[in-house]
Parts: structure tokens; C-alpha cells; sequence
């Protein structure tokens, strides 16, 4: 699985925690946000949650793992866009439900809030439950089929209430859209994977012109 790290400006330095939690799992990991506080321009999670959902909607990515202080603000924020299924995750059981139940393709994780002694540990564990398990196969077993066909209606009201990425990206104010898009080495990682989105990549570069 190919998955993106996503750290905005108050949890910039959570970032090392998550790649750590992350090495030795098996996926390509992409560390595409804020690495630590003070070293590249900051990013709000307004513009984190778009990222997750450019990548995403894009194919350059699988699965996202974000998050802020709380954890709720990105959430709110990657939920604004079609294609993303983003859950609010805070201890390793949250996790293992949540990959079997949801089947999501996005976390947010709390990384100030209650982030102490041994948090890097908890995302560990976090991490380690939510891919350990089959997204989508169900928990309990026999609730498969329902929580099967709920995922499938919330994707069809997704598509109905959303407009597409690439309108969306032709209507966002240049203040939201082009940090963003011109964070370094953002536009480069879509430009970069031969499976992304090519309308959604010219509608990018069109942009940030």
C-alpha cells in the first residue's frame, strides 16, 4: 500500500513519530506534509485535508494518515471532498474497527491532545491494528453484508453531494488552494507517480501558474 503522511503546522513535529510507526509495516511511505515546525512554510489543516484529498482522488496515493491537536479539525476538513473516507482515530481499537467496519481510505490521529507519556507508542499500536486486519471485511462477521451495503450507499451520497476534485479545485480561492498545491515537493510527488490522475494533475498545474 502506498501511503502518505500528511502533519500540519501544531502536530509538525508528531511527524517522526508516525514514519517511525510506520517503518517495518511493509508499505511505500510518503512523507508529504510538514515535517517539523520551522523548516518549510506552515500549513494549516485546511490545507491538509485538501492535500489528503488531491492525493487520493488523484490515485498517487492509497490511504492517508493525518491528524492535528485534536484530531477533529482535519477530520472536518478532508470530509469537505469527494472520494475521501476519513475516521477520527485514538487508540489501537479505533483503528481495527475501523478498517473492517469502514473500510476508510484516510485517518486523522489526535497528536497534541492527550499526547504524552509513550504517544509515539500509541500510534504504533495505532497503525499496526489498522493494517493488520482486511479493509471492508466486517467485524462482526455476520454483520458483513449490511455494513457492506451502508459503505456503498455513503459512496453513492458522496458522489451526489460533492461536485468533482476538479471543480472543486478550479473554484478554491487562491489562499486555500496554493499553499498547498506549492508546499515543496507537493506538485512534484503527483508529476512523479505514473498512476496519478492526469486531468486532475493539468487542472493542478494550471492553477499554480
Amino acid at each position: 500500500m502506498r501511503i502518505a503522511v500528511i502533519n500540519e503546522t501544531s502536530a509538525a513535529d508528531r511527524n517522526a513519530d508516525i514514519l517511525g510507526a510506520l517503518d517495518g509495516l511493509g508499505h511505500d511511505v510518503i512523507n508529504a506534509g510538514m515535517m517539523k515546525n520551522g523548516d518549510s512554510p506552515e500549513l494549516s489543516y485546511i490545507h491538509t485535508g485538501l492535500m489528503s484529498a488531491i492525493l487520493l482522488n488523484a490515485r498517487t496515493v492509497d490511504f492517508v494518515v493525518g491528524g492535528c491537536g485534536t484530531g477533529q479539525g482535519f477530520l472536518i476538513s478532508a470530509m469537505q471532498y469527494p472520494g475521501v473516507t476519513c475516521g477520527h482515530i485514538l487508540n489501537p481499537l479505533d483503528a481495527w474497527l475501523f478498517a473492517q467496519i469502514n473500510a476508510g481510505n484516510c485517518i486523522s490521529l489526535a497528536l497534541n491532545q492527550g499526547y504524552g507519556w509513550a504517544g509515539q507508542i500509541n500510534i504504533r499500536f495505532i497503525l499496526e491494528k489498522l493494517f493488520s486486519v482486511e479493509s471492508g471485511s466486517g467485524y462482526p462477521t455476520h454483520r458483513r453484508e449490511p455494513q457492506k451495503a451502508s459503505r456503498l450507499l455513503l459512496a453513492d451520497l458522496n458522489r451526489i453531494t460533492h461536485r468533482t476534485l476538479i471543480e472543486i479545485i478550479a473554484g478554491l480561492p487562491d489562499g486555500i488552494l496554493l499553499p498547498a498545491i506549492k508546499y515543496p515537493g507537493f506538485l512534484t510527488l503527483l508529476d512523479s507517480w505514473p498512476g496519478t490522475d492526469q486531468d486532475i494533475l493539468s487542472a493542478l498545474h494550471k492553477r499554480a501558474r
